[in-house]
């Protein structure tokens, strides 16, 4: 581990309760995006669109984030370092499932895809805040 188990606990919180904190968050932020997206009438009838999947999908992904930062932090030198540049190209291959609706959904649109791709920045964004920026690493 990078830093002394102690302090860790101490000054930020354990490595389940950073996850837990990461998955409630990006729930919650995503879900009011999605209110704002139907707020204004993006992709009325677009279901990624909607709050079961983008919940259910927020939390799959924070706590995925987490399990490979675990991973991660038992097996590299550099485990922050290390799951920036994993947590950046996972971001990119996920979007190729979102860009690809826009062929196969006759719902989506382009805005509505923009804002799940979006989604997938919070997520992100979210995660590595709060399983390394808040751990004291940088």
């Amino acid at each position: 581990m990078a830093t002394d188990p102690g302090t860790e606990t101490n000054r930020t919180g354990s490595l389940p309760a950073r996850a837990s904190l990461a998955a409630v968050l990006a729930a919650a932020a995503n879900a009011g995006l999605v209110a704002a997206a139907q707020a204004v009438g993006i992709a009325p009838g677009f279901r990624a669109l909607t709050y079961p999947p983008v919940v259910f999908l927020s939390v799959f992904g924070a706590l995925g984030a987490a399990g490979v930062y675990a991973l991660l932090d038992r097996r590299v030198a550099e485990p922050a370092a290390t799951f920036r540049r994993v947590a950046l190209a996972v971001l990119v291959v996920s979007f190729v499932p979102d860009l690809a609706l826009l062929a196969a959904d006759p719902a989506a649109t382009v805005a509505g895809v923009a804002v799940l791709l979006a989604m997938h920045v919070v997520v992100a964004g979210i995660a590595v805040e709060l399983l390394v920026s808040w751990r004291g690493e940088r």
